[in-house]
């Protein structure tokens, strides 16, 4: 005999993979994940942007502490993600930019290049996609005061946090590091080689920045749960020397690892497996849209349906794992198309 006579089913690549790929069993966390009345909050990337509307379809409660101003009903919605997530910040890639979002609205770090003035406007850097921008420097402070406080009241509220991690590359300031959404110059701002650097994260960076996250968090909402997912989305570029597809290896390996550590070092902290669910050998070719970037939305559903036997509905009982946003299949598609250049500012590398 030896231990692994003992090991059930799932722990065997023959028989969890290759015989009877269960998607609903490959997440290790305690049921139920999100329980009903949980308030979520989540931030991450464009990926993490579409799971939201399968938390409020499902009857879920996707926390927002932040809207559009009534005057803008008529107009045009924000892209980017500004109007999906809990407050309007967008796309979040990296673990820094993370932490110094929470950072920035506890009023306990305020970056030196927090503004980008052209003639008619003044653009914000942590935000560069925005359509709707000020007009004046008044108007500029009285917007990100009024976003930043949204954006401590949802920390400061929710029950569950989900954080889907994106990249490890990212364009810092070089006076005080402070990570920009994208780098400047391509969706706005103009690129200095004396004040923008480029890093790409460690597992050990990540990791820190992951703990000082959560820390900082529970400090203002003790009982938080925190859930960490990896995005499968591939780089649309790299700023390193290396071929795209080994730095997309190093980042995903990066994140995954950085992941399990903050897992494994803090209560309450679990990690679903959207990345694992996506890419590997198991996934078909179908999982990707035919740019081999774009993640399907039957890949979406799987992921989803996996999340949601996880979670109780209203009643207690798992959620429903069938269905997908109210929206009909042919414009779930032309989505999933367009994802990348509506949604998603480290498109703006490759135009």
């Amino acid at each position: 005999m030896h231990p692994y006579k003992g090991f059930p089913s799932r722990q065997f690549w023959s028989r969890a993979v290759v015989e009877a790929l269960d998607p609903s069993d490959i997440a290790t966390v305690p049921w139920p994940l999100i329980r009903r009345g949980d308030r979520i909050v989540s931030a991450g990337s464009c990926f993490g942007a579409r799971l939201v509307p399968y938390l409020e379809n499902h009857g879920l409660c996707y926390l927002r502490t932040e809207y559009p101003h009534p005057a803008f009903g008529q107009m045009a919605p924000e892209a980017m993600n500004y109007a999906t997530y809990s407050a309007a910040y967008g796309n979040v890639y990296t673990a820094r930019q993370l932490y110094q979002l929470l950072l920035r609205a506890l009023g306990r770090f305020a970056p030196h290049e927090d503004r980008w003035r052209s003639a008619d406007a003044i653009i914000d850097p942590f935000r560069p996609g925005m359509r709707y921008v000020a007009r004046s420097e008044r108007e500029f402070a009285l917007l990100t005061a009024q976003h930043l406080r949204a954006t401590r009241r949802a920390f400061e509220s929710c029950d569950v946090f989900i954080a889907t991690l994106g990249l490890t590359e990212a364009w810092v300031s070089t006076h005080d590091g402070a990570v920009f959404p994208a780098c400047p110059g391509t969706v706005a701002g103009t690129f200095d080689p004396g004040l923008h650097e480029f890093v790409n994260f460690t597992a050990g960076e990540v990791a820190a920045d992951l703990g000082s996250f959560v820390e900082a968090l529970r400090a203002i909402n003790p009982q938080v749960r925190v859930i960490l997912t990896v995005s499968p989305v591939p780089l649309v570029a790299t700023a390193t020397p290396h071929h795209v597809l080994a730095a997309y290896t190093y980042c995903k390996a990066v994140l995954r690892v950085a992941a399990e550590a903050a897992t494994r070092e803090h209560d309450d902290v679990h990690y679903f497996p959207s990345y694992e669910l996506v890419v590997g050998p198991h996934a078909p070719a179908e999982f990707f849209e035919p740019d081999r970037r774009t993640v399907s939305q039957p890949a979406i559903d799987i992921v989803m349906a996996a999340f949601l036997a996880q979670c109780e509905s209203r009643d207690g009982s798992p959620a429903d794992q069938t269905g997908r946003p109210a929206s009909d299949a042919a414009a779930a598609r032309d989505l999933s198309r367009r994802i990348i250049d509506d949604e998603c500012e480290e498109a703006a590398l490759d135009r």
